[in-house]
């Protein structure tokens, strides 16, 4: 099995080496080995965008080999993020308590342990009750179960109910767009139970590791988005790989025929859409740690947009195009809204890179769709020789319409 794969897709043994080579170097570089050649900021960059490749990866899968444009897998992967920061802000708003306690004549209850923990956590909010969906933000497996659990379902109900009615297009896009939108906006209120526009903060104190420098942290969640970005990747490749990505391509080049052969398009669509879901929301679990905040604003539609340009600009349709788009723009961000890039004055007008990079992306996105459909990751094809198939018109299936020059080369 794993050498067909390897056969199938060579691309997956030399990502594979190049991620573990990265991973070791920034590792003998970083702060925590004691070189401080790469700083301790750098490195949760990098481990943010590791995840950010992570979801650029599922969301080729969906868009790229299965000609679903979600606009709103990035709500995903913010609800991965909400999940674990339950978790992160319960448990460290309780060692507060509890060591503030301590000193107390009179120890105190649980209860009142848990009344100020939930005064602590929703007084931004003018309340201290706890929700209901924080009944199991005191447990770190129930709450890594959750991760998992609450945008697969969410993926599943909304695949489901939009599959079944065969909504595709544009329109299904409109749909992923308007679910995010409706998510966002319940989020911002006060009463959603997430404390609404503060959002949840202090994630990157980790519970448990305050004695561990930061410098360390950081390394060991670069580790982990490593290793989550070589297993997705893996997982990927095995999924496009086989017959099962045969018929995902099909379904994106021609549904209409797929379904004509007998095969349930629907839920090829729903398993790859549920699926998906869920890796964004394990790339959203590891990266807000590393970000140290979360609030409704990160899972606004805008952000679902800018993965879709991410993959776009990367060469949607290969796993390492997703990849390298993502990792692309967000390194490159990185650098422009620094302050990093000098300004550049025109005399009438001073060009501001942190103001006008988002313009920059937009036109770098209208340009690839235009000029360079391919992306990023067209430019491999070229230098390797890597063409498509020549089939001069061949018969592609029953229809008349098979014999198509271009329906060959697609």
């Amino acid at each position: 099995m794993t050498r067909s794969l390897f056969a199938r897709n060579p691309s997956v043994l030399i990502f594979l080496s190049c991620l573990a080579l990265f991973t070791l170097g920034v590792t003998a570089l970083s702060e925590a080995m004691g070189t401080g050649m790469v700083s301790t900021s750098f490195v949760k960059t990098l481990g943010k965008t590791l995840c950010l490749c992570l979801i650029a990866l599922a969301m080729d899968l969906v868009w790229g080999y299965t000609g679903i444009l979600s606009l709103g897998h990035f709500a995903f992967f913010g609800l991965g993020g909400y999940m674990i920061g339950m978790w992160l802000m319960y448990e460290r708003t309780r060692d507060i308590i509890v060591s503030s306690m301590a000193n107390n004549e009179i120890p105190p209850t649980q209860q009142e342990v848990i009344d100020a923990i939930g005064n602590q956590i929703f007084g931004v909010v003018g309340s201290s009750d706890f929700p209901l969906i924080w009944a199991f933000s005191h447990s770190l497996t129930l709450q890594l179960i959750l991760v998992v659990a609450v945008p697969g379902l969410l993926a599943l109900i909304f695949g489901w109910l939009a599959f079944r009615s065969r909504v595709t297009g544009v329109y299904l896009s409109i749909l992923t767009q308007a679910m995010t939108l409706a998510l966002a906006l319940y989020l911002f209120q006060n009463d959603s139970g997430l404390r609404g526009n503060n959002g949840l903060s202090g994630l990157q104190n980790v519970p448990g590791l305050d004695d561990v420098p930061q410098a360390t942290v950081s390394l060991w969640f670069l580790w982990a988005s490593a290793l989550a970005l070589g297993l997705g990747y893996l997982f990927a490749a095995w999924v496009v790989s086989g017959k099962f990505g045969s018929v995902l391509r099909g379904i994106r080049d021609d549904e209409a025929r797929v379904r004509f052969l007998g095969y349930s398009v629907e839920g090829y669509k729903l398993f790859i859409f549920t699926v998906t879901a869920i890796i964004a929301g394990i790339a959203g679990a590891l990266y807000y740690p590393q970000a140290g905040i979360i609030n409704p604003a990160e899972i606004a539609p805008i952000a679902s947009i800018y993965l879709a340009v991410w993959v776009a600009i990367g060469g949607r349709g290969r796993l390492y195009g997703a990849v390298i788009g993502a990792a692309f723009v967000s390194l490159v961000s990185t650098w422009f809204t620094g302050g990093q890039v000098p300004s550049v004055p025109l005399g009438f007008y001073t060009v501001d890179w942190v103001d006008w990079w988002q313009v920059v992306l937009g036109l770098s996105f209208v340009l690839v769709t235009l000029f360079a459909p391919k992306g990023i990751g067209g430019l491999f094809d070229y230098f390797t020789g890597r063409t498509p198939p020549d089939r001069h018109g061949q018969d592609l299936g029953p229809g008349a319409g098979s014999l198509q020059e271009q329906e060959a080369d697609t």
